[in-house]
């Protein structure tokens, strides 16, 4: 069964720029410049039949392009004991508004979302048990922009998971239209 999400593809500017704050981080795996994107909504493994069915409704999502900026650090659990360091985008408004044209298609059509709870970020380490401190990092990089990006669409991966992290393949893109 397929595993599926929709997001947003990053530039690599701005790949390249918030993967500046990678360093030494007892229990931090980070994420590789292909690995970087902005989840809209996870569905996990699908069957196949419901792969047609999910582009059929991200086909018929209309949103006016807009602009988002990828700014500061935050992390998912405590910053002592880290789960997950992001990098921030904002403003949010627009992104939530996509985002939750896009969910409410997917879930009035019978699909359940893996991420219900949306908080816009960029994920860009993943942390084991035991991991050490982000918080010098996160305080280092707060007011920080790594660059900002017109976004034009969004499209639909296919994650596989691989020994050095999962490989996303973008199956199909959605322009933004009125």
């Amino acid at each position: 069964m397929p595993r599926l999400f929709f997001g947003l593809e990053i530039p690599e500017s701005i790949k390249t720029s918030v993967l500046t704050v990678k360093t030494d981080i007892k229990g931090a795996r980070w994420q590789s410049e292909a690995q970087l994107h902005l989840t809209l909504a996870f569905l996990g493994e699908v069957e196949s039949e419901q792969v047609t069915q999910a582009r059929d409704n991200a086909r018929k999502v209309a949103h006016t392009p807009f602009e988002l900026e990828a700014a500061g650090l935050g992390c998912f659990g405590k910053e002592e004991s880290p789960k997950i360091l992001w990098a921030g985008v904002s403003p949010e408004a627009e992104l939530r508004g996509l985002q939750r044209t896009l969910a409410q298609r997917l879930i009035n059509d019978g699909f359940t979302l893996q991420n219900p709870s949306f908080k816009p970020h960029i994920t860009l380490s993943r942390f084991r048990a035991g991991a050490g401190s982000v918080a010098g990092l996160i305080e280092h990089y707060q007011s920080t922009r790594f660059g900002s990006w017109p976004v034009q669409g969004f499209a639909l991966f296919e994650s596989n998971p691989s020994q050095s992290g999962s490989v996303y393949t973008v199956l199909e893109r959605y322009p933004l239209t009125t």
